[in-house]
């Protein structure tokens, strides 16, 4: 019987253990998406509690307490204490076995605090005493101290073309030497379907970007100056949250009235809107290629399905899940219109549904066109599919229909300066998938392809990102 979570973690043979100990494991993290509030990481304060740090936002571990049972004051109520809260984790991390939240809340344990202790409700109080304590005593438990103990070079964070970008020239001007850059999170701009919401919203770019706003070529100049602010901010790749792929055909004329219509308060059709988010996309996607950015887009989610608990706590809090979206045909339109115009910018395509798998891993040979080595990518596990399985079919699909070697590999998607073991599971499991290759004799590993396959390693892990994003 193996033991639980040695240094030989997840990786089943010498040679997977060779690839990781020597040559993923010391390597720095891009993590070149993700959700971290910049105000946190420009304020570095220290953090009040295990639970304000670990629980708070983190809507994998809402989710599998719900499932367990635990009231929802015990998870994103008020009226309940850190302790309360705590407890009910713990109480429910023993239940989690298979699920990757029991391997990476022991992984952070064990980065983060060095407790080599598994939580559950015989643990709970001894591991909530001892971290917060080392919360209050360790000078290096604020964000900027967790991403320099987790070896972070790079993060780009979520931002809204409206954003003031404050946080992220604050850092910047602190002399921080790791990098937190922007990304330019559009979906608002182009989410014509509530025009009373999207009215709102277009006052506040208006007022942001010093542009009235009174016409769809108003529209794309208030866009344009704040893409090149995000620009200058060092903002290097956009991200896009889509249900599917628009590719619709419109025309100027279209886009003009549709505008004018939502502007004005009414409810379009929804051919309209789709429409609308055809020709956004598309100017998006122009802009990217102008400042020389790579474009992402995550696709396939249905948000915020249960309205009830919508109602009480508001998006983003755990109630969104896999969709089946018919998309593949929309999605090699938006492309190809781009790719006609030569304005096709570097390319990232995330499906939540794994069955899509196939589907993005040809879809991205339709587009490579040899200027950028993996210019079209498809991207890493997504959310749900952030786990052993869901890593290795993302991987084993890229492999058989793509070229791994030129992967830009793993990112976090997530809130919490404590998710960074996410990068070490994902390199283990890669050292380990690459590893049963060779041990099996489907890769050579002597000579030039042994240094092939470790180069292939340390790509995947760090090179391929710095060099895909031009960071």
């Amino acid at each position: 019987m193996e033991q639980f979570m040695t240094a030989d973690f997840l990786l089943t043979t010498p040679t997977a253990r060779e690839l990781y100990h020597d040559h993923a494991s010391r390597l720095p993290i891009i993590d070149y998406h993700c959700h971290l509030d910049p105000a946190l990481i420009a304020a570095d304060r220290p953090f009040g509690s295990i639970t304000e740090l670990w629980l708070g936002g983190d809507h994998y571990k809402w989710r599998a307490l719900r499932s367990n049972g635990v009231a929802e004051r015990f998870i994103t109520g008020s009226d309940t204490s850190d302790w309360e809260k705590f407890e009910k984790w713990a109480a429910t991390v023993p239940y989690t076995f298979r699920n990757p939240l029991y391997h990476w809340t022991h992984l952070e344990l064990r980065t983060a605090f060095g407790i080599d202790e598994t939580l559950n409700p015989e643990s709970a109080r001894r591991i909530f005493d001892e971290c917060n304590m080392q919360l209050r005593t360790r000078p290096d438990m604020t964000p900027r101290g967790l991403m320099r103990r987790y070896g972070v070079e790079t993060v780009c964070t979520t931002d809204d073309p409206a954003d003031t970008l404050e946080h992220h020239l604050a850092i910047r001007n602190s002399g921080f030497e790791i990098k937190v850059l922007p990304t330019w999170r559009p979906d608002k701009a182009m989410a014509v379907e509530n025009p009373a919401l999207y009215g709102e919203y277009i006052s506040r770019l208006s007022e942001v970007s010093g542009v009235r706003i009174t016409s769809f070529a108003k529209l794309a100049e208030a866009l344009q100056r704040r893409h090149d602010f995000f620009a200058e901010a060092g903002c290097r790749l956009s991200d896009h949250g889509l249900e599917e792929f628009y590719a619709e055909d419109y025309s100027a004329a279209d886009i003009d009235r549709i505008f004018a219509d939502v502007l004005a308060g009414r409810v379009v059709p929804e051919a309209d809107v789709r429409r609308f988010k055809s020709a956004m996309l598309v100017l998006f996607g122009e802009m990217d290629h102008a400042s020389d950015w790579a474009q992402q887009f995550h696709y396939g989610t249905i948000r915020n399905s249960n309205t009830r608990m919508m109602r009480a706590i508001g998006p983003d809090t755990g109630f969104d899940s896999i969709g089946e979206f018919n998309t593949a045909t929309s999605c090699a339109r938006f492309l190809d219109r781009l790719d006609s115009r030569e304005k096709l910018p570097r390319t990232i395509l995330y499906n939540l549904n794994p069955a899509a798998n196939e589907v993005m891993a040809t879809m991205i040979g339709n587009f490579q066109d040899g200027s950028v080595p993996g210019k079209i990518q498809f991207g890493s596990g997504w959310w749900f599919n952030d786990q052993i399985d869901g890593m290795r079919r993302q991987m084993n699909t890229l492999s058989l229909l793509g070229l791994l070697s030129r992967f830009v590999g793993m990112l976090t998607d997530s809130r919490s300066f404590l998710s960074y073991p996410r990068h070490e599971y994902f390199r283990r499991t890669l050292c380990d998938l690459v590893g049963a290759d060779v041990e099996a004799g489907l890769i050579p590993y002597t000579g030039y392809e042994k240094q092939r396959v470790q180069q292939m390693i340390e790509d995947i892990c760090y090179n391929n990102a710095k060099n895909y994003f031009k960071f």
